[in-house]
């Protein structure tokens, strides 16, 4: 009995403590938002908020054009969620409903990217897009990367467990459109999938680093972390006013998880228990 009760507790414990640690960086990051460079290098540091967000907000402004970024980084983002969960739900379509030559062997070739690492496409990325003028340029930023391998193995597993074939054989032999049985059949039962792709897609790309640094030359097109990392020095590093544009591209996201956790962990386990 001792050993019943003493499990849950101990399993209660470490899960706690590993939810503090994971919380301890953002909640620092918040604390040092509010306070000055020379605060923040104190010891103790400070373990509280402090009265100097708006000024390290100002230092920020005056640094970098930071209200444009945070708008390119919107746009980007937005763009690239919205074409993903086009291009990766029409594809995963395609695999999962229809039977055509090579099938197995496209989708092998699909699956196989992902075994890629990132930096390889690197050079051929900005080889590609120096090609077609797109340097500097958001489209960029969205448009490579629009039909994503894990998106579309996403689609189709989710296809193929939750919309039945009979359905859509109902939908053509009462004359439906291939484009008819997609826009007004598949897509609305998508929603659990596709609300679990926009949420990934929204986030990798409000966080991407390299793609940025790769095409973006002027200042004024930087999104949000090539912003926030081009006001970094080894010797004249504003820390408050980098803390306080971390945190203000922080909380779009952590309040976009919040209210959505609960649709991102059932489109990842939908079909998983019949």
């Amino acid at each position: 009995m001792k050993t019943e009760r003493l499990a849950p507790f101990a399993a209660y414990c470490i899960v706690g403590i590993g939810m503090l640690i994971m919380l301890a960086p953002f909640y620092f990051m918040f604390v040092f938002a509010t306070h000055s460079r020379t605060e923040i290098f104190s010891l103790p540091p400070p373990m509280f908020f402090g009265d100097d967000f708006l000024n390290n907000l100002a230092i920020l402004t005056k640094r970098i054009p930071f209200w444009r970024n945070l708008g390119w980084s919107v746009y980007v983002g937005l763009a690239s969620t919205l074409l993903t969960l086009l291009f990766c739900s029409m594809g995963g379509y395609a695999f999962a409903m229809f039977e055509f030559r090579y099938k197995k062997a496209f989708f092998g070739i699909v699956m196989g990217t992902m075994l890629l690492p990132s930096f390889m496409s690197m050079i051929p990325t900005f080889m590609i897009m120096d090609m077609l003028g797109w340097i500097d340029q958001p489209r960029a930023l969205y448009i490579p990367g629009a039909a994503s391998a894990f998106g579309i193995f996403l689609m189709r597993q989710f296809i193929s467990s939750s919309i039945p074939r009979e359905l859509i054989e109902a939908a053509r032999m009462d004359g439906c459109s291939e484009s008819g049985i997609y826009w007004r059949i598949v897509l609305p039962l998508l929603k659990p999938a596709l609300g679990t792709l926009g949420l990934i897609s929204f986030i990798a790309s409000w966080n991407n680093f390299i793609g940025p640094l790769i095409v973006m030359r002027s200042p004024d097109m930087y999104t949000l972390p090539l912003a926030l990392r081009s006001i970094q020095s080894p010797v004249d590093t504003e820390w408050g006013a980098l803390m306080a544009g971390s945190a203000i591209a922080t909380l779009p996201l952590l309040i976009l998880f919040v209210m959505s956790s609960r649709q991102l962990i059932s489109g990842l386990t939908v079909g998983a228990v019949k």
